[in-house]
């Protein structure tokens, strides 16, 4: 799950991270009051959306005034904010930060990951901030630092000082970064956190150390521990159908071709996308119903692909283990009754109660397209939306 900036900032507050003052606004009206409520000559307003790179895209503006933040306020809410990872369509803002303004000398980059490899939280220090931290991977692999944390000692006063000169930070700053890199950790610990990314992280005129910006990620499945982590889910940052998806605990992301696939089983999933690919078309969809799925958690996830108007043709995959056979047909059968299925069905079923599973497909009525193996299915699903599968 991930959370808007200003929200990240008052998680990492309170645990005791330097980060500038500011206040959230959803009016023109608000961003004034928020100005004035700042007591600052200047202030930065910026808009609030689950994406990168708004300050190019004219998202962030420094501005003088109540009224100057009330025109800039006005001329972002309510409209699409388009970034390089947003898309075309762009994300809607509904809010801005009116945070205080910053005199910054220098901007560097600070980021906080699970290092599944290393088996710990890892932080990656850049003297390259402001940059996406990908960019600077592809050109110049050399500014950055990876320090993984011992999960049984924790971040340790040596690595904090050795990140902090490798950052170029020197005297009182060293200090002030170990205190911030420990607040970062300690919230990333306690939150469930699946990444934080403070960047850029600014060295201001006056020698101090800020967290400028902010991006905190959670992990889900941690969410039950965390009511009010869990209160910060905005709606209208998330794909709509993979939002339908969680309330069936449905493993969905929305990709951008036009096969739906239906899975069950993580890896089973992968696969299947990618002989789809290889046999010439693109899959709309990553979706795991899972091992223990019921006929209704089948029949959601058979709607939530039918709700994406770019699917042209479905391919459902199931290798019945836990998942039974039967199960998945019965709940596919439901659905299709309930969407009045209009696309090219193709199903591939192996496993415990396949001949039931099979039976219940066939005496449906609905048209299916039966397929002996995977290849097989996406070569049938390929060429059902009209494409020549390559051999």
């Amino acid at each position: 799950m991930n959370i808007h900036e200003f929200q990240a900032k008052q998680v990492l507050a309170r645990f005791g991270a330097p980060v500038p003052k500011g206040h959230p606004a959803s009016t023109p009206e608000e961003a004034a009051k928020a100005f004035e409520a700042l007591g600052q000559p200047k202030a930065v307003i910026k808009a609030q959306i689950h994406a990168g790179g708004r300050g190019k895209a004219g998202g962030v503006k420094l501005v003088s005034s109540a009224a100057e933040a009330r025109d800039f306020a006005a001329k972002l809410l309510g409209k699409p904010l388009v970034t390089h990872q947003t898309g075309p369509q762009g994300r809607v803002v509904r809010r801005v930060y009116v945070e205080q303004a910053s005199e910054v000398a220098r901007e560097l980059y600070l980021g906080m990951v699970v290092d599944r490899k290393a088996r710990s939280v890892a932080v990656i220090a850049s003297t390259e901030g402001g940059m996406e931290i990908e960019e600077v991977a592809a050109k110049t692999p050399d500014r950055i630092l990876t320090e993984p944390i011992d999960p049984v000692i924790g971040l340790a006063g040596f690595q904090a000082r050795k990140i902090a000169f490798a950052l170029g930070l020197r005297d009182k700053q060293v200090g002030q970064f170990g205190a911030l890199l420990g607040a970062l950790y300690k919230a990333f610990l306690e939150t469930d956190a699946s990444l934080i990314e403070i960047n850029p992280l600014v060295v201001t005129k006056d020698g101090s150390v800020i967290c400028l910006d902010a991006k905190m990620s959670f992990d889900d499945n941690g969410l039950f521990r965390h009511a009010d982590i869990r209160e910060l889910r905005d709606p209208n940052e998330e794909d709509p159908a993979e939002t339908e998806a969680s309330k069936y605990d449905l493993s969905y992301v929305h990709l951008d071709g036009n096969i739906g696939c239906m899975v069950n089983g993580a890896g089973l999933a992968m696969a299947t996308m990618d002989i789809v690919k290889y046999y010439g078309a693109e899959p709309a969809n990553f979706l795991d119903v899972g091992g223990g799925a019921n006929s209704q958690k089948v029949a959601a996830a058979f709607r939530i692909l039918l709700s994406d108007d770019r699917v042209k043709a479905v391919l459902i995959n199931i290798f019945g283990g836990i998942m039974l056979c039967d199960v998945l047909a019965q709940g596919v059968v439901d659905a299709a009754r309930e969407v009045k299925l209009s696309v090219p069905l193709v199903v591939r079923m192996e496993g415990t109660n396949v001949d039931k599973g099979k039976q219940i497909l066939k005496d449906s009525g609905i048209k299916v397209i039966a397929a002996s193996d995977m290849a097989d299915a996406a070569r049938r699903v390929v060429e059902a939306i009209g494409h020549r599968a390559q051999a």
